[in-house]
């Protein structure tokens, strides 16, 4: 396996490791939004949502487009998800067996 390719790979995933920018995904699914609606949402610093909101353009995952002083996000790749619905699998699997592992001790 190429290292660089692992690196990308790892870089990419690092974006998505993160609670903040999971949550501003799943509050962007259902259409673009302006950076004006998704701050109050997320109910944390401007500053703070803007250097997420640039994390996950720089990695192909928003777009954004600017309409006079607003800037509006949206996502650029729905596959994205995806990869959210396999995630979400495995840890129903994981959480699953840990269940069956406890039932069979218990």
């Amino acid at each position: 396996m190429e290292p660089k390719k692992i690196e990308f790979e790892a870089d990419f995933l690092s974006v998505l490791a993160q609670p903040t920018r999971l949550k501003i995904l799943y509050f962007l699914r259902d259409g673009e939004k302006c950076a004006c609606k998704i701050n109050p949402y997320m109910q944390e610093d401007a500053s703070v949502i803007s250097r997420h909101l640039v994390k996950m353009r720089e990695a192909g995952i928003l777009d954004s487009r600017k309409e006079g002083v607003w800037i509006h996000y949206r996502i650029k790749e729905p596959r994205v998800f995806q990869i959210l619905k396999i995630i979400d699998d495995i840890l129903l699997s994981a959480a699953q067996e840990k269940a069956q592992e406890f039932a069979s001790i218990s």
